[in-house]
């Protein structure tokens, strides 16, 4: 593995108290993340790479302690940078708003662990303890809020599951041919507003999703707002926030957006072409601070529609 690229912060798992087979904390390692052979596992804990909470090392044969910690460094063959910058937009003594830039994960997954905004942040800052409110999409670019602290984190993770925060999302689309002739009639009035709800699913692949027939679980406002061409700019309102919503809502309008590579169809996998992002931003939120009281609004730079 020493060619590998290693995370730059380490992760952890709880021992859980339930398990009663596993003698050795590398045998619940082993069989906890069976995609990992097991020599792997052997090869972290001989390098040093599996410890304690309070830093002391884990052997091959250190006993199973339930309810405790073990921090590890996750690892990939190699890792692509994301050539685009975060930036932080907002920072007190809670909390951070940082711009996410399109194609960068928003925390270690997969074959991502060093390039996401978490460990960019982390870095930038100094601050091992910061821990995002809330979700963005890779794809997506856009505002998203962090606390710098896990223990302010469900205060601030409720304005989102209980909608007293406000999203808004910008996007550009090509307009259906209908709309588009009645543009170059002159007969279009904007703002032009559509209230989508649906009821949405997994699709497949299960991290794909679907409209599906029953008691709608989505709820969108969407506004044309400007036209360039025979693209539309739109704003959109997430009401409810499931998996890839506002991406689902405009297909269901019949205006995929730009360069989504889900919807309509799932095209296949490929390396990142950054020259087409999707065009998809989160502009800006909105929302009273749970613990000072203050009204915060915040926005990020639009989408350019030239």
């Amino acid at each position: 593995m020493s060619s590998s690229v290693l995370a730059t912060q380490a992760s952890y798992v709880v021992l859980p108290e339930h398990i009663t087979d596993k003698p050795t904390v590398l045998s619940f390692l082993v069989e906890r993340f069976a995609q990992i052979d097991a020599s792997v596992w052997q090869s972290r804990v001989v390098e040093g790479k599996v410890h304690w909470q309070d830093g002391s090392l884990i052997e091959l044969d250190t006993p199973y302690r339930p309810r405790t910690r073990v921090y590890y460094y996750r690892e990939v063959l190699s890792e692509t940078k994301v050539p685009f910058d975060e930036e932080i937009i907002y920072q007190d003594e809670r909390i951070i708003v940082a711009f996410k830039p399109h194609f960068l994960a928003l925390h270690p997954s997969g074959n991502v662990i060093n390039e996401c905004l978490v460990n960019r942040l982390r870095i930038k800052t100094g601050l091992e303890t910061i821990v995002p409110a809330h979700r963005l999409d890779r794809a997506t670019a856009g505002l998203v809020l962090f606390c710098l602290y896990p223990e302010h984190r469900q205060r601030y993770h409720d304005l989102f599951k209980f909608g007293q925060i406000r999203k808004e999302y910008q996007a550009l689309a090509k307009l259906t041919p209908e709309l588009l002739l009645k543009h170059q009639r002159g007969e279009l009035s904007l703002p032009l507003n559509w209230t989508v709800k649906n009821r949405m699913v997994k699709g497949e692949p299960t991290f794909t999703m679907k409209v599906a027939s029953g008691e709608p679980n989505t709820h969108s406002e969407i506004q044309l707002i400007e036209i360039n061409g025979e693209l539309g700019v739109f704003n959109l309102s997430p009401i409810t926030g499931r998996t890839h919503q506002l991406r689902v809502h405009m297909q269901s309008l019949g205006m995929p957006i730009l360069n989504d590579r889900c919807y309509p169809e799932l095209q296949p996998k490929a390396p990142d072409d950054y020259s087409k992002p999707l065009k998809l931003l989160a502009r800006r939120l909105t929302f009273t601070d749970p613990v000072s009281g203050e009204l915060i609004k915040l926005e990020c730079d639009a989408l350019s529609s030239n």
